[in-house]
């Protein structure tokens, strides 16, 4: 873990870049569908390594780690939530060894996949499954925890509170919108960018923003939407190489690294602070982004 934190980097005045899809570059290693990404932290460690490495070649400023779908919640579909510490700790170690130094790690947390709505799991379960997940991410030497591709604000709000209680990571609270018909951005429930940073910031993340969706072009719109109510709160957003079309039986994203670095010096006018990608990116859009950052 550095010493250094994330939004004193910012607060500098610095645009940093974060990293993009894992999964992507997972798939083309040879995970399976329907395999556990996760176990690959374990019983592909090479592979985990090379995809976290290839990230901090590009010049990113910060690495996730292969974990989004690490809590034991979500390893309970593949008999494996007795074993969640040791994998969520064994990413976090795998992109800790591939930043050195310069390089922040932001350890991935998502959704657990059930709803707290219809009672398909309670407060108190996600709770104790997303501190064992940041304990282990703690543990294994992660500057922060990013809490993403959220669409629930409750569920959002108690990863954070379980990271706030535990830990003494930064933490960085990413939804997912998309645009309804109306013309307005929601997540999967219902809940507007402005609300979603609101209750993010009032939970205590310390950087709040968007992830996924549907491609750069819109994180434009969004953006300034994140702006009005999160005042000094820096925003990251992690974009999608937009939206994917089945190919062959092949999962393939259209957006190029060109395009989406033709969208930058826009999002960061609107206010983000922390640009990187998501589904579909690879270092070759990192390394685009990084370069389209106007010189300060």
């Amino acid at each position: 873990m550095r010493n250094s934190k994330i939004v004193d980097k910012v607060n500098l005045g610095k645009i940093l870049v974060s990293d993009g899809a894992w999964g992507t570059l997972l798939h083309s290693k040879g995970l399976r569908p329907g395999e556990c990404a996760e176990l690959w932290n374990v019983d592909h460690y090479d592979d985990v390594y090379d995809i976290a490495k290839s990230y901090v070649d590009t010049g990113a400023d910060m690495i996730t780690t292969n974990s989004i779908g690490g809590s034991s919640i979500k390893l309970r579909h593949y008999g494996l939530e007795d074993r969640a510490y040791e994998i969520n700790k064994a990413a976090a170690m795998l992109s800790r060894k591939a930043a050195g130094e310069d390089c922040f790690v932001i350890a991935s947390l998502g959704p657990c996949g059930l709803m707290l709505v219809i009672e398909e799991v309670t407060a108190d379960e996600l709770y104790e499954s997303f501190k064992e997940q940041v304990l282990a991410f703690e543990a294994g030497g992660a500057d922060a925890v990013c809490i993403e591709t959220m669409s629930d604000i409750e569920e959002a709000c108690i990863a954070i509170k379980a990271a706030r209680e535990n830990t003494s990571l930064e933490i960085i609270c990413t939804f997912t919108f998309d645009k309804t018909v109306s013309g307005e951005y929601r997540t999967m429930m219902g809940a507007s960018p402005e609300d979603t940073a609101t209750a993010s910031i009032a939970a205590g993340a310390d950087i709040v923003g968007t992830n996924c969706g549907s491609g750069i072009e819109r994180m434009a719109d969004i953006v300034p939407l994140i702006k009005s109510v999160c005042g000094d709160t820096p925003i990251i957003i992690q974009a999608n190489a937009g939206m994917p079309t089945i190919e062959n039986g092949i999962t393939v994203f259209h957006e190029t690294p060109e395009y989406t670095a033709q969208f930058v010096p826009a999002i960061i006018t609107a206010g983000a602070k922390i640009i990187g990608g998501c589904c579909g990116t690879t270092p070759d859009h990192i390394r685009a982004i990084k370069n389209a950052i106007p010189l300060s």
